[in-house]
């Protein structure tokens, strides 16, 4: 069974679908985390970043980005280091909208995140899994919040819980750009795939929206006998 859970940024894909597997037994499968990975694979390798989107496949390659298998899910590797949350940096968060839009990184990607889910209960998370990567998931979600309750959790998570009007304002916008952007690329652009039940989590607590789904993905599986 693949669940595929979507949906723009900070409106808690990860955090969410990690928690939703755990809660199955199933396997978590983050596709930002790959994203991130060459992100922050291409930074370290001192690639200029006007220069990404000519890269290739065979280029990506050289970045020796890999995943691990763990247990609930995968470990992201490059040159075989695991790369932990170094690639949660701000830096990252600033430029991996770019990395994701190159027609390479998708290519090189796809059948990654595939081969990953073959054969295994899988939560998969992203912008795209419902609409390109697993468009036959068994279950898709979009998740959706307003963009202040998103830029206040994005915060919270940097470690800034109680911002300023000024701080908030700045990272609302940043969101809303990084919506424009993501639904914009033309290379696999965020959209909400037609059989999605959308999950709007303004008003819900974390809990509450992961008992919201995982209601949905027992169900489902009730029903699939």
């Amino acid at each position: 069974m693949i669940i595929a859970v979507d949906g723009p940024a900070a409106s808690g894909k990860s955090s969410t679908a990690k928690t939703l597997a755990r809660r199955l037994g199933f396997r978590h499968l983050e596709s930002g985390a790959f994203y991130r990975t060459l992100t922050l694979a291409a930074l370290r390798a001192g690639i200029p970043v006007e220069d990404w989107e000519a890269l290739s496949v065979d280029e990506l390659d050289g970045l020796a980005v890999s995943a691990r298998p763990v247990a609930g899910g995968f470990a992201l590797q490059i040159d075989g280091e695991d790369v932990g949350e170094a690639i949660r940096s701000a830096e990252v968060n600033a430029h991996v909208s770019r990395m994701a839009a190159i027609p390479a990184v998708r290519e090189w990607l796809l059948d990654r995140l595939r081969d990953a889910a073959r054969g295994v209960n899988t939560v998969t998370d992203g912008r795209d899994m419902g609409t390109v990567v697993f468009p036959e998931a068994d279950l898709k979600i979009f998740l959706v919040a307003d963009p202040e309750t998103r830029a206040r959790r994005r915060l919270a998570e940097n470690g800034n819980p109680d911002p300023d009007r000024d701080e908030l304002i700045a990272e609302t916008r940043r969101l809303k750009e990084r919506d424009r952007l993501d639904s914009e690329r033309r290379t696999a652009p965020l959209r909400r795939a037609d059989d999605a039940v959308t999950v709007d989590t303004t008003a819900l607590t974390f809990d509450e929206q992961v008992d919201m789904i995982e209601v949905l993905a027992r169900a489902h599986a009730r029903a699939a006998g």
